[in-house]
């Protein structure tokens, strides 16, 4: 039976990373229809869609892990040619992260910048809450992830990365008004707070574990950026929960202050790799893991 062929995925990534089939075929040199073709060709073989067609075509759950199985494969190739990755015409590599919005915000830049100055590569960031980071490494749309979990899905490992410590914060203008003789739970009942998204459980077990207050019964903003909680705290619009990795200047310099000095929330947070790595994957693994047990506490 003929197998997978790669040329398909090839096109099915194209269409994606373009936004149309047309441009996907200008990247790839063939007719628009050559790219509808091999789409055609690789929803048969697995029966079913890869694609959903819509302004921009967006890839099913399996064109998903297809695409992610294809990204490995490049990985592969440009560790197993040498040429490939000698080659300056080629194109960059593909290698997409799933990470929490703090950690990217604070310490894993910095870690990858030396694979980005030193390997041709391209990363795409894939940003999630903790917990939910792990989901798109088991259905194989990343090389890696940063998560809470301990355990590792089949056919990957989990390196214990370090500590994510959260402090209460809020500028000094918003702290008197709000809390003149400190957090307790009835001023918290009429602070307004902001936490990443919905799914942002940090927040919610902070009211409800240490005050016995329902997180929906406050004023709660929703901003997915970790960039936008330190503005919208210096802006003494609300207090947050923000790692003090981020905000270590402004805690010195007095614009933030800590409203529960001695507390913190503790998220423990791991990276999780397949097993099986070599060259710009071991890099890229390494990089990770040593800076953030050089930055974070154990």
């Amino acid at each position: 039976m003929r197998g997978l062929d790669y040329k398909w995925i090839e096109a099915l990534e194209a269409v994606v990373s373009s936004g149309s089939f047309d441009k996907a075929a200008e990247a790839l040199f063939v007719s628009q229809s050559a790219v509808s073709q091999r789409i055609k060709q690789l929803e048969k073989f697995i029966a079913q869609p890869v694609v959903i067609r819509e302004q921009p075509p967006r890839p099913t759950l399996i064109g998903k892990k297809l695409l992610g199985f294809y990204q490995r494969v490049q990985l592969l190739e440009n560790e197993l040619i040498p040429e490939l990755g000698n080659d300056r015409s080629s194109h960059p590599i593909k290698v997409s992260i799933a990470t929490n919005a703090d950690s990217l915000a604070t310490w894993l830049l910095p870690a990858l910048a030396p694979i980005m100055r030193e390997h041709k590569v391209e990363l795409n960031f894939v940003v999630h809450a903790e917990a939910r980071t792990l989901y798109k490494l088991r259905n194989g749309e990343v090389i890696g992830a940063i998560s809470m979990a301990t355990k590792p899905v089949s056919g990957c490992q989990a390196e214990y990365l370090g500590r994510m410590d959260y402090v209460c914060v809020a500028n000094p203008e918003f702290a008197n008004t709000y809390f003149p003789n400190g957090v307790t739970r009835e001023t918290l009942q009429h602070a307004p707070a902001v936490s990443y998204d919905q799914h942002d459980n940090l927040h919610r077990n902070f009211l409800l574990q240490h005050y016995n207050i329902d997180p929906d019964s406050v004023i709660n903003h929703h901003v997915a950026s970790s960039e936008a909680f330190v503005k919208i705290a210096l802006m003494g619009s609300a207090y947050c929960l923000i790692p003090k990795l981020q905000i270590e200047n402004e805690l010195a310099d007095g614009t933030l202050i800590d409203l529960i000095p001695g507390f913190f929330m503790t998220f423990r947070i791991y990276w999780h790799h397949w097993e099986l790595e070599a060259g710009m994957l071991e890099d890229i693994s390494q990089a990770i893991t040593s800076y953030a047990n050089s930055i974070l506490p154990k």
